[in-house]
């Protein structure tokens, strides 16, 4: 892994990441104000992560406002959009990141239907959610961006977690219709990581029992990044190089599912 070269990108721009408090979340926010945007750092009840995230932030100089709410909740993100929109004077771009992966289920056969439901609530009503909320409010000011992260596992599905293969399936479908109602003002586009070893990640007990060295091994990049390494390759969709990007579906996993046409 080569150091990347941080340019500045958003100079001046406003930048919210939801579930910015941990991994690849408080990655994005932190790279964002790297290149000069100032961040909101959005939490639910992780507020010691955010602030964190936060402190990260302002220690090089950067601006960071605390947003907290619940994605499943649709009044909650009502007031989340109007206090970023308030907090920034008007709101650049949405990184919507939270997503739930059903992390504990280790096979389709321990599958609940409380799992089922948490997890598309999250994942897919959570996200139309905030896409709706924001883009409408984007829509009015006149431009905005919004990158809603998705998943590699569309490609192949989960045998260990069908539900969290459908959520992300249903965050494409959810993508393109809003990049269709809300251009040419707002774009909407989708970045698709493949496996992160997150500090949730590397603690599972099936990753330290040879299934993180197994992808490795069927990766042509021959590792498995940090989310520091994704997190410009996510922001990328909310910078002027993709202006003419939406509804788009942007990869970065290494070569391991060689998607294309």
């Amino acid at each position: 892994m080569t150091t990347p070269v941080i340019t500045q990108r958003f100079p001046g721009r406003s930048v919210l990441v939801t579930g910015a408090g941990t991994g690849f979340g408080a990655e994005i926010a932190f790279r964002a104000a790297q290149e000069g945007a100032r961040v909101g750092v959005h939490y639910r009840s992780s507020k010691d992560g955010a602030e964190k995230t936060a402190e990260r932030i302002r220690a090089i100089g950067g601006e960071a406002v605390l947003i907290q709410g619940d994605i499943t909740d649709w009044d909650d993100i009502k007031r989340m959009a109007d206090e970023s929109f308030r907090a920034f004077g008007g709101l650049d771009v949405l990184i919507n990141n939270v997503g739930d992966v059903a992390r504990d289920q280790m096979s389709w056969r321990d599958i609940t239907e409380d799992s089922i439901d948490h997890v598309l609530e999250v994942d897919i009503k959570g996200t139309l959610l905030c896409v709706h909320e924001f883009g409408a409010r984007m829509l009015d000011q006149g431009h905005g961006n919004i990158v809603n992260i998705g998943s590699t596992v569309v490609v192949r599905g989960s045998a260990r977690a069908p539900q969290y293969a459908a959520a992300k399936y249903g965050i494409i479908g959810l993508t393109k219709s809003y990049a269709a109602a809300f251009a040419p003002t707002v774009r909407v586009n989708v970045f698709a990581p493949g496996f992160i070893e997150t500090e949730a990640t590397l603690k599972r007990d099936d990753w330290k029992s040879g299934r993180g060295d197994k992808l490795r091994s069927l990766t042509p990049m021959a590792r498995i990044p940090g989310p520091a390494e994704l997190a410009g390759a996510a922001l990328f969709l909310a910078t002027d190089d993709a202006a003419h990007m939406t509804g788009g579906f942007m990869v970065a996993d290494g070569g391991y599912n060689m998607i294309g046409a």
